[in-house]
């Protein structure tokens, strides 16, 4: 039997995110950036990247998947056991590389690329036995990190990212009201989260009836819980006057949007409060701060100080906000767009951030556990527009 090391599989109708035009235009910043760096071909190995340049998510499951991008040609490449499903969820071609003998996943990457040219890798991604194996098959010319670049392209969303980031913020606006009205004394913690991320999903099939469904989830987190904002669910029962942290997170073809909100259970005790009311304090100063022309690293320090003043600096625990798109718990990040103190990119129109901060009191303290308010924020000419609904506060999250 003939057994080839790669081939074409398409069939079926496409459906992706976003129009071709959306994906051309992707590309072609993408290509103007290779040609400013010299690259000829760049081979891309990242979830966030293969999606956001061919709107292809995939599956790893141990095996190695990426995209191929030269001045004429855009082709993922694919594992067969996948079949023709990365083609119809793939801008461009596709290749389907075969397992029958190791290393055909290069054998198809250079049938694109050619030998002995200038390769675009990412240098946050790629291992080194990836990378190894790049230089082996493909015997570049040279090779140069071209993640950076691409960074700052995903950092400046387009209308129509934008407009599929607003659904997100509306979806995780859902899983909002749903876990408020899931939350009861001696309800557990993943009750609650089903909860939400049932409704969470629903409504996206809803608004996307031709997407694929996959990654949604929430943490709901109580007590003690609620120390750490990526804390998984557990099977904790609730108690009155517990701190609850809700955290919504609809996946909407690789786009991620979150909602986050501090809540008690029934009643809130003096300590808390206080230390809630100044969060939540913190959080409408620095969504007042986000404005074309203001670094990030500016707005750090500003929060800062208003925490200082308050002797409550020392209970943050990360920084204050970061870039949406193409991200997720397990895949993406645009790393450049953080509200962190060594962060000096200006805000620009465009961009949308969050801002999220948090304060953690260990256990014993008056006061004592995890809070934290997030809202999604779009960078305009004038300032910002807030696109998350669901409010925070004391006034409507003392809850059951």
């Amino acid at each position: 039997m003939d057994r080839p090391e790669f081939y074409r599989f398409h069939q079926g109708d496409r459906v992706l995110p976003f129009a071709p035009a959306e994906y051309d235009a992707r590309l072609a910043g993408l290509r103007a950036l290779m040609a400013d760096a010299g690259v000829e071909a760049c081979v891309f190995t990242s979830m966030h990247n293969i999606a956001y340049y061919s709107g292809f998510l995939y599956c790893s499951f141990g095996r190695p998947y990426g995209l191929v991008v030269t001045a004429s040609e855009s082709v993922t490449i694919s594992a067969g056991i996948d079949a023709a499903q990365p083609w119809r969820r793939s801008h461009g071609d596709a290749i389907t590389y075969t397992d029958w003998q190791r290393n055909n996943y290069w054998r198809a990457i250079l049938s694109v690329t050619g030998s002995g040219k200038v390769v675009g890798y990412e240098g946050d991604h790629i291992s080194l036995a990836q990378k190894a194996l790049l230089d082996e098959f493909l015997k570049p010319r040279e090779s140069r990190d071209i993640a950076p670049a691409t960074m700052r392209q995903r950092m400046h969303k387009s209308e129509a990212e934008i407009a599929l980031i607003r659904h997100g913020a509306q979806v995780a606006d859902v899983g909002g009201y749903a876990i408020k009205e899931a939350i009861r004394e001696g309800t557990r913690e993943i009750d609650v989260a089903m909860a939400g991320r049932d409704a969470m999903e629903l409504e996206i099939a809803r608004r996307f009836p031709e997407a694929e469904y996959r990654d949604t989830w929430v943490w709901f987190q109580s007590g003690l819980n609620t120390d750490g904002a990526h804390n998984p669910v557990t099977a904790r029962k609730l108690q009155r006057g517990d701190i609850l942290s809700l955290n919504t997170f609809p996946m909407i073809s690789g786009y991620y949007t979150a909602l986050e909100r501090t809540m008690f259970l029934g009643e809130v005790d003096d300590a808390s409060l206080k230390v809630w009311e100044a969060n939540v304090a913190a959080h409408e100063y620095g969504m007042s701060l986000l404005k074309p022309g203001v670094s990030c690293a500016d707005v750090t320090h500003k929060i800062n100080d208003f925490f200082a003043e308050r002797d409550l600096l020392q209970y943050r625990t990360f920084g204050y906000g970061h870039s949406f798109g193409i991200l997720s718990h397990y895949y993406g990040r645009e790393a450049g767009l953080e509200l962190r103190e060594d962060i000096d990119t200006v805000l620009e129109p465009g961009m949308v951030i969050s801002m999220e901060p948090m304060l953690t009191l260990p256990e014993g303290q008056p006061g004592a556990g995890g809070y934290r308010e997030h809202d999604i924020l779009i960078i305009t000419e004038g300032g910002n527009e807030n696109i998350t609904g669901y409010p925070y506060g004391p006034g409507f999250n003392v809850v059951g």
